[in-house]
């Protein structure tokens, strides 16, 4: 039975967090709000909706909603032809697809801005298939992303393995049935990312790739 490498993009494979913060950051400040980058940072890898709902509350003005989200959707997209992704991010999947694990990315990024980070991490030749935000109902910390993630992949969850830098990463997989591994390239704390869920917890993408071999990512799928 093959085994499914589940990976969340944005602070995961490309160092892009802190890119949305400020995109957000001015996105809430033209409508309006004044909303702290600290507090942005922390639902940063929630979808759009559930962002903006955890950051304003539900007695807001929903009729900005759209306006928001379509605010930052501009501010990000200015980034969109220099978007770094980490070091060893590519390698790190080219590796494991070479090991037999197929690659699929789960992520809250669609259209243009998921072509983008894509051509960032330089790795499409791995990468078996993708959930993005327009595949799903309910994205993350909802397991519906992983979920799909195993169905692309066509391997159980207890064949899979999920790698984000997120609480709401940990969530979804420890809710879908899949071990999580955590990065602390996102910027979210360890103790956040272990309570949360998170079975082994490593630096960065070059990190994980340079202990592959005791990771959950061994022994390698038949």
């Amino acid at each position: 039975m093959p085994g499914a490498a589940i990976f969340d993009v944005d602070g995961t494979l490309t160092d892009t967090n802190h890119l949305h913060v400020v995109a957000w950051w001015e996105a809430f400040r033209q409508a309006g709000h004044t909303v702290q980058m600290t507090d942005i940072h922390r639902a940063i890898g929630l979808s759009s909706a559930d962002l903006i709902e955890r950051l304003l509350g539900s007695h807001r003005d929903r009729e900005q909603d759209s306006a928001i989200s379509s605010a930052h959707t501009v501010l990000y997209g200015t980034y969109f032809d220099r978007l770094p992704a980490f070091a060893g991010a590519g390698d790190l999947l080219r590796t494991l697809a070479e090991r037999g694990w197929r690659i699929v990315l789960a992520t809250s990024a669609s259209g243009s801005e998921l072509s983008a980070l894509r051509r960032a991490i330089d790795a499409d030749e791995a990468i078996w298939n993708t959930a993005s935000s327009d595949d799903v109902e309910e994205g993350k910390p909802s397991p519906e992303p992983v979920r799909l993630a195993c169905e692309l992949a066509g391997v159980p969850a207890e064949n899979a393995v999920f790698v984000g830098d997120s609480v709401w990463d940990m969530e979804a997989a420890t809710r879908a049935g899949v071990r999580a591994v955590a990065l602390l390239s996102g910027g979210i704390p360890r103790a956040a990312l272990e309570r949360a869920g998170a079975e082994m917890v490593y630096q960065d993408a070059a990190e994980l790739l340079s202990r592959l071999d005791e990771s959950p990512f061994e022994p390698t799928p038949a």
